[in-house]
């Protein structure tokens, strides 16, 4: 499993790749960013806000865990004329967070695609190709039932 583009993030212990996905309130894929996992979240996301003011020009709000909190990420914020709400953690185990289980609930869809359970790609825009194939036969398969 070689490829480009890869790296260790030491705090969540993963090596290789992150997939970071920005999605409407109904789960479905605004824009994907595949990168090295050495690449710090807040800057994967400030990548990820620019993209999605070009992408989806009408997107007014954005709802987003404890990962991506910071100063720089409020201002790249505001100049994509976007409102960032970081979702914070009240009580520690296993809590349902307001807005965030919409996110989580599209990873699972994702996940019974065999091609995204690992990554098997050695160009991250290629596993970024494949996120969006299976969110497109998930509406599809949606349309026609």
């Amino acid at each position: 499993m070689g490829g480009t583009d890869r790296g260790y993030d030491g705090g969540k212990k993963v090596n290789g790749r992150k997939r970071h996905i920005l999605v409407d309130t109904l789960g479905l894929i605004i824009v994907v960013f595949a990168h090295a996992a050495n690449l710090a979240d807040s800057t994967s996301a400030r990548m990820l806000l620019t993209e999605s003011t070009w992408c989806e020009p009408t997107l007014g709000q954005v709802w987003a865990d404890q990962g991506y909190r910071g100063e720089r990420l409020q201002r790249v914020a505001q100049g994509c004329d976007l409102e960032l709400e970081v979702v914070e953690r009240t009580e520690p185990g296993f809590v349902v967070l307001p807005r965030r289980w919409v996110v989580e609930r599209t990873l699972a869809w994702l996940g019974k695609h065999r091609r995204l359970s690992k990554d098997y790609e050695r160009l991250p825009q290629m596993s970024e190709c494949f996120v969006y194939q299976a969110m497109t036969a998930l509406m599809l398969k949606r349309l026609t039932s």
